[in-house]
Protein backbone atom coordinates (compact mmCIF):
# COMPACT_ATOMS: atom_id res chain seq x y z
CA UNK A 1 0.00 0.00 0.00
CA UNK A 2 2.92 2.67 1.16
CA UNK A 3 4.41 1.92 -2.31
CA UNK A 4 1.34 2.78 -4.15
CA UNK A 5 0.82 5.65 -2.26
CA UNK A 6 4.48 6.68 -3.16
CA UNK A 7 3.78 6.25 -6.62
CA UNK A 8 0.51 8.27 -6.37
CA UNK A 9 1.97 11.08 -5.15
CA UNK A 10 5.72 10.92 -7.88
CA UNK A 11 2.70 11.01 -10.18
CA UNK A 12 0.83 14.37 -8.77
CA UNK A 13 3.94 16.08 -8.44
CA UNK A 14 5.24 15.09 -12.02
CA UNK A 15 1.88 16.71 -13.11
CA UNK A 16 1.96 20.11 -11.02
CA UNK A 17 5.47 20.41 -12.18
CA UNK A 18 4.34 19.98 -15.73
CA UNK A 19 1.46 22.43 -15.19
CA UNK A 20 3.85 25.13 -13.52
CA UNK A 21 6.06 24.90 -16.17
CA UNK A 22 3.42 25.00 -19.20
CA UNK A 23 2.32 27.90 -17.34
CA UNK A 24 5.57 29.79 -17.17
CA UNK A 25 5.61 29.17 -21.01
CA UNK A 26 2.12 30.27 -21.74
CA UNK A 27 2.91 33.37 -19.91
CA UNK A 28 6.54 34.50 -21.33
CA UNK A 29 5.39 33.25 -25.36
CA UNK A 30 2.47 35.96 -25.10
CA UNK A 31 5.60 38.61 -24.69
CA UNK A 32 5.29 41.61 -27.48
CA UNK A 33 8.03 43.31 -28.56
CA UNK A 34 9.06 46.73 -30.43
CA UNK A 35 9.97 46.97 -33.86
CA UNK A 36 8.63 43.28 -35.00
CA UNK A 37 10.95 41.76 -32.87
CA UNK A 38 10.25 38.13 -32.27
CA UNK A 39 12.63 34.90 -30.39
CA UNK A 40 11.79 31.45 -30.59
CA UNK A 41 12.42 30.34 -26.67
CA UNK A 42 11.35 32.10 -23.61
CA UNK A 43 11.25 31.18 -19.86
CA UNK A 44 9.89 32.68 -17.08
CA UNK A 45 12.26 33.07 -14.22
CA UNK A 46 11.94 32.16 -10.87
CA UNK A 47 12.21 35.25 -9.01
CA UNK A 48 12.05 39.37 -9.11
CA UNK A 49 9.41 38.95 -12.14
CA UNK A 50 11.82 38.17 -14.99
CA UNK A 51 11.13 36.79 -18.46
CA UNK A 52 14.26 35.55 -20.71
CA UNK A 53 13.65 35.48 -24.50
CA UNK A 54 15.88 33.95 -27.36
CA UNK A 55 17.09 32.32 -30.22
CA UNK A 56 19.95 30.39 -30.73
CA UNK A 57 22.27 30.19 -33.76
CA UNK A 58 24.15 27.04 -33.94
CA UNK A 59 26.20 27.86 -36.52
CA UNK A 60 27.88 30.55 -34.86
CA UNK A 61 26.75 29.94 -31.51
CA UNK A 62 25.30 33.01 -30.88
CA UNK A 63 22.26 33.80 -28.76
CA UNK A 64 19.99 37.02 -29.72
CA UNK A 65 18.48 37.53 -26.18
CA UNK A 66 15.82 39.70 -24.98
CA UNK A 67 15.71 40.28 -21.00
CA UNK A 68 12.41 41.63 -19.41
CA UNK A 69 11.77 42.52 -16.07
CA UNK A 70 9.63 44.75 -13.92
CA UNK A 71 11.10 47.61 -11.91
CA UNK A 72 10.52 51.89 -11.56
CA UNK A 73 11.69 54.57 -13.60
CA UNK A 74 14.05 55.12 -10.82
CA UNK A 75 15.31 51.42 -10.86
CA UNK A 76 18.00 49.49 -13.02
CA UNK A 77 17.47 46.10 -13.74
CA UNK A 78 20.14 43.90 -15.06
CA UNK A 79 21.24 40.55 -16.95
CA UNK A 80 24.46 38.40 -17.91
CA UNK A 81 26.28 35.13 -17.79
CA UNK A 82 28.87 34.05 -15.24
CA UNK A 83 31.56 33.24 -16.96
CA UNK A 84 33.49 31.15 -13.82
CA UNK A 85 32.71 28.45 -12.04
CA UNK A 86 30.22 29.72 -9.49
CA UNK A 87 26.41 30.66 -10.60
CA UNK A 88 26.72 34.18 -8.54
CA UNK A 89 27.39 38.04 -9.47
CA UNK A 90 31.08 37.83 -9.25
CA UNK A 91 32.68 37.21 -12.46
CA UNK A 92 29.25 37.82 -14.24
CA UNK A 93 29.36 40.09 -17.29
CA UNK A 94 26.17 41.75 -17.11
CA UNK A 95 23.93 44.38 -19.56
CA UNK A 96 22.50 47.09 -16.78
CA UNK A 97 19.88 49.04 -17.93
CA UNK A 98 18.51 52.29 -16.30
CA UNK A 99 17.74 56.07 -17.00
CA UNK A 100 18.53 58.88 -16.12
CA UNK A 101 16.55 62.47 -15.26
CA UNK A 102 15.28 63.26 -18.72
CA UNK A 103 13.74 59.52 -19.32
CA UNK A 104 16.69 58.53 -21.82
CA UNK A 105 17.47 54.44 -20.59
CA UNK A 106 20.86 53.32 -21.32
CA UNK A 107 22.22 50.14 -20.91
CA UNK A 108 26.06 49.72 -18.94
CA UNK A 109 27.80 46.84 -20.06
CA UNK A 110 29.97 45.78 -17.31
CA UNK A 111 32.10 42.51 -15.70
CA UNK A 112 31.66 42.24 -11.99
CA UNK A 113 35.25 41.54 -11.01
CA UNK A 114 34.14 40.82 -7.35
CA UNK A 115 31.29 41.62 -4.70
CA UNK A 116 32.44 45.27 -4.89
CA UNK A 117 32.60 45.93 -8.86
CA UNK A 118 33.86 49.12 -10.51
CA UNK A 119 31.01 48.72 -12.75
CA UNK A 120 33.35 49.96 -15.51
CA UNK A 121 31.60 50.45 -19.00
CA UNK A 122 32.90 48.01 -22.21
CA UNK A 123 34.86 45.39 -19.75
CA UNK A 124 32.91 42.37 -20.64
CA UNK A 125 34.27 38.87 -20.97
CA UNK A 126 32.01 37.50 -23.85
CA UNK A 127 31.59 39.24 -27.26
CA UNK A 128 28.50 41.00 -28.37
CA UNK A 129 28.18 41.08 -32.07
CA UNK A 130 24.90 43.48 -31.68
CA UNK A 131 23.34 45.27 -29.59
CA UNK A 132 22.64 46.34 -26.51
CA UNK A 133 19.37 48.46 -26.76
CA UNK A 134 16.98 48.89 -23.86
CA UNK A 135 13.51 50.59 -23.33
CA UNK A 136 11.21 51.36 -20.48
CA UNK A 137 7.55 50.41 -21.31
CA UNK A 138 5.03 49.60 -19.20
CA UNK A 139 6.50 49.76 -16.16
CA UNK A 140 9.43 47.06 -17.16
CA UNK A 141 12.96 47.60 -19.01
CA UNK A 142 13.35 45.36 -21.42
CA UNK A 143 17.28 44.56 -22.52
CA UNK A 144 18.05 43.76 -25.84
CA UNK A 145 21.38 42.17 -27.41
CA UNK A 146 23.10 39.55 -29.09
CA UNK A 147 26.16 37.71 -27.51
CA UNK A 148 28.43 35.00 -28.57
CA UNK A 149 28.30 32.09 -26.24
CA UNK A 150 31.05 31.83 -23.82
CA UNK A 151 33.23 28.75 -25.09
CA UNK A 152 30.80 27.67 -27.82
CA UNK A 153 28.79 25.87 -25.33
CA UNK A 154 24.99 26.37 -25.18
CA UNK A 155 24.80 25.77 -21.51
CA UNK A 156 25.57 28.81 -18.98
CA UNK A 157 25.63 30.11 -15.94
CA UNK A 158 22.66 33.18 -16.21
CA UNK A 159 22.35 35.59 -13.67
CA UNK A 160 19.77 38.56 -13.81
CA UNK A 161 19.12 41.39 -10.61
CA UNK A 162 17.16 44.46 -10.03
CA UNK A 163 18.17 47.70 -7.42
CA UNK A 164 17.57 51.30 -7.22
CA UNK A 165 19.21 54.31 -8.79
CA UNK A 166 20.49 56.82 -6.44
CA UNK A 167 21.62 60.41 -7.06
CA UNK A 168 22.18 59.34 -10.66
CA UNK A 169 24.27 56.14 -9.98
CA UNK A 170 23.30 52.51 -9.89
CA UNK A 171 22.88 51.48 -6.23
CA UNK A 172 23.43 48.08 -4.53
CA UNK A 173 20.32 45.78 -5.09
CA UNK A 174 17.85 44.55 -1.65
CA UNK A 175 19.06 41.45 -0.24
CA UNK A 176 15.73 39.93 -0.22
CA UNK A 177 15.63 36.35 -0.74
CA UNK A 178 14.11 36.62 -4.26
CA UNK A 179 17.59 39.05 -4.94
CA UNK A 180 19.62 36.18 -3.02
CA UNK A 181 18.17 33.60 -5.83
CA UNK A 182 18.41 35.29 -9.10
CA UNK A 183 20.95 32.63 -10.91
CA UNK A 184 20.34 29.61 -13.10
CA UNK A 185 21.65 27.52 -15.18
CA UNK A 186 20.33 27.54 -18.95
CA UNK A 187 20.53 25.09 -22.10
CA UNK A 188 20.28 27.81 -24.74
CA UNK A 189 19.66 24.75 -27.30
CA UNK A 190 16.83 22.75 -25.61
CA UNK A 191 15.58 25.21 -23.11
CA UNK A 192 16.32 23.25 -20.24
CA UNK A 193 17.41 24.75 -16.65
CA UNK A 194 17.84 24.39 -13.17
CA UNK A 195 18.54 27.07 -10.19
CA UNK A 196 21.66 26.66 -8.10
CA UNK A 197 22.01 29.96 -6.02
CA UNK A 198 21.60 28.54 -2.80
CA UNK A 199 24.11 25.23 -2.68
CA UNK A 200 26.71 27.44 -1.80
CA UNK A 201 27.64 30.03 0.87
CA UNK A 202 29.74 31.49 -1.82
CA UNK A 203 27.02 32.05 -4.39
CA UNK A 204 25.33 34.05 -1.98
CA UNK A 205 27.78 36.59 -1.03
CA UNK A 206 28.10 37.17 -4.52
CA UNK A 207 24.81 37.78 -5.26
CA UNK A 208 24.68 39.99 -2.48
CA UNK A 209 27.22 42.60 -3.32
CA UNK A 210 26.06 43.64 -6.78
CA UNK A 211 26.38 47.40 -7.76
CA UNK A 212 28.13 49.12 -4.93
CA UNK A 213 29.55 52.04 -7.22
CA UNK A 214 30.04 53.28 -10.78
CA UNK A 215 33.37 53.61 -12.35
Amino acid sequence: MAGRNNSAWLLMAAALLFAATATAQQNCSSAKFTSGRSFQSCTSLPVLGASLYWTYHPANATADVAFRAPQSADGWVAWGINTGRFAGMAGSSVFVASQDGNGAVSVLMTYLESTAPTLTNNTLKLAVPAGPAAEYVGGAYTIYVTVALPGNSTVQNTVWQAGPVSKGQIAPHPTSAANLLSAQKLDFLSGGRSTGATKSKLSRRNLRGFGFHQG
